[in-house]
């Protein structure tokens, strides 16, 4: 044990980092990736350390953002640091390497540590590496589901029943969340959405609904603009939901792996947490998505069913097309104007109305709302202007402003047009090459940078007609995402002869 200054240090690390003196370090018996337990005037967490002859000198210890943020650690402070050993969890994360079935107790141990950031992200990579090699069974994954909320807040709304939907992703343009959510209040049920920010996408629902409000809402927030008015839309990270699933999902991002257990507790932990009673499921099916073929689609619905019956929530799921983006619109603005205009009652891809209103009605036929007929429902409140009022409200209670049109939605002022190089249909649209080409446009930091479609599957077009448009807020983006359009061709053009035999060019 020992006493050292503090000294902060202008850098966000993915752990919960501290830099020790070389000196430092050997007294204290530590080596680089060692734990300790760093306490500053009451106020205590387990650090990673990191050893360093030149950024701090014997006595001061180097404070990274996380942990000075955790410890209010400033300039000056007296800092008390102490080793700690190994957190328990390790041998649990070794046993499902080896492909053995955890307790519950294993279970609640690893969350915990992950939780408290008691885990290096080598050892959290390990964990997420067994589970993505031996799976978990319906057993595990209930323990795994139940950790995750048990180590967070919860929301305890006074109104019920509460409602929700959730998408597994993996396809562009689905702005869907921003139909749904005021078709569903507009019903007169409640529909506390929380949703994520782009993790590898063009942009999260939260990303595209930051563009008309403010998504940054708190626990009290949440409740109460959903219990006035009946529907929110928020960012789930900035509130403390089942919070061991960022920190699993930072793990599994570089790793480019998503277990298959791992994604039915992140999500039903979340909805658990937000109070959620009913819940729709879209599963996306397709090649160039999360969920490829019908029958791992179908197994994920029967298990989400499954797990939600154990854990209290009474889940449907739709297994929807995946083939090719929702509506023409890929990135946030874009979908965000995109979606304003169909609220608007403006001519809009149909394949937005038709899923949107698809899963609204699913979820009015769980509140007892049209039973059988909910789609026809969902039209009904859409084509009316009832859900766009409510989105209205929504926008009003969430701090932006309410008459922003659809005409209004700034876009991308940098713009570059793809052209078809011949004649004949388009065939088969790369989700991930489009995604790829927006994110290199700058979305979804950059609000404006998207891609318009300007044809979609089964389009007839000719030589040199506009495939898409690519939107950007800077230059150097768009040229960067023309070079990256123009290399992945992500609309391919085919021709109704697939083949001729034999080929008399090569006689």
């Amino acid at each position: 044990m020992g006493f050292y200054t503090a000294k902060k240090i202008d850098l966000e690390a993915g752990e919960y980092t501290i830099i020790m003196n070389k000196k430092d370090a050997q007294e204290l018996g530590l080596r680089s990736q060692s734990r300790v337990k760093v306490t500053n005037d009451g106020d205590s967490a387990t650090a990673i350390v990191e050893i360093s002859e030149t950024m701090v000198k014997s006595g001061e210890v180097g404070v990274l953002h996380h942990i000075s943020r955790c410890v209010a650690a400033h300039d000056g402070d007296e800092l008390k640091i102490v080793p700690t050993g190994k957190p328990g969890s390790i041998d649990h994360i070794r046993e499902k390497l080896e492909g053995r079935e955890l307790s519950e107790h294993a279970i609640k141990e690893i969350i915990t540590d992950i939780t408290e950031h008691r885990l290096s992200d080598i050892e959290l990579s390990a964990y997420v590496s067994g589970v993505y090699a031996h799976g978990m069974n319906l057993r595990e994954t209930k323990d795994l589901t139940l950790a995750m909320i048990e180590t967070g807040d919860r929301i305890e709304f006074d109104k019920h029943p509460v409602f929700d939907h959730h998408s597994v992703g993996g396809v562009p343009g689905n702005k869907i969340t921003l139909l749904i959510v005021p078709i569903v209040a507009a019903a007169g049920l409640m529909i506390p959405k929380t949703s994520s920010r782009a993790i590898s996408s063009a942009g999260g629902t939260a990303d595209i609904f930051e563009v008309l409000a403010d998504v940054t809402l708190n626990l009290s927030e949440i409740k109460k603009i959903a219990e006035e008015i009946g529907g929110t839309i928020a960012w789930g990270g900035a509130v403390n939901l089942a919070p061991s699933d960022d920190l699993i999902i930072r793990a599994e991002y570089p790793l480019r792996i998503d277990p298959y257990s791992q994604v039915l507790a992140s999500v039903l932990s979340k909805k658990k947490a937000t109070g959620a009673e009913y819940l729709v499921m879209d599963i996306p099916v397709g090649p160039h998505t999360k969920v490829h073929d019908l029958e791992k689609g179908r197994k994920y619905a029967r298990d989400f069913m499954a797990l939600g019956e154990e854990i209290g929530i009474k889940v449907r799921c739709a297994l929807s097309y995946g083939g090719q983006p929702i509506g023409e619109a890929v990135g946030p603005a874009v979908e965000a104007r995109e979606a304003m205009a169909a609220l608007e009652g403006k001519d809009v891809p149909n394949s937005l109305i038709e899923k949107s209103t698809e899963l609204a009605g699913m979820i009015l036929e769980q509140g007892g709302i049209a039973e059988g007929r909910g789609k026809e429902e969902a039209k009904k409140l859409l084509s009316s202007g009832k859900a766009l009022d409510k989105m209205k409200e929504i926008i009003q209670y969430q701090r932006g402003d309410p008459d922003i049109t659809s005409d209004e939605i700034d876009i991308g002022t940098h713009t570059y047009e793809i052209l078809a190089v011949e004649e004949g249909y388009v065939g088969e649209i790369n989700n991930h090459g489009i995604i790829e080409i927006v994110r290199a446009a700058g979305a979804p930091y950059h609000k404006g940078s998207g891609i318009i479609l300007n044809n979609k599957r089964g389009d007839k077009v000719e030589t040199d007609e506009v495939l898409f448009t690519i939107y950007s807020d800077n230059e150097k983006k768009l040229e960067e995402a023309v070079k990256l359009a123009r290399h992945l061709n992500p609309l391919s053009i085919e021709g109704m002869i697939l083949e001729k035999h034999p080929d008399y060019r090569t006689v």
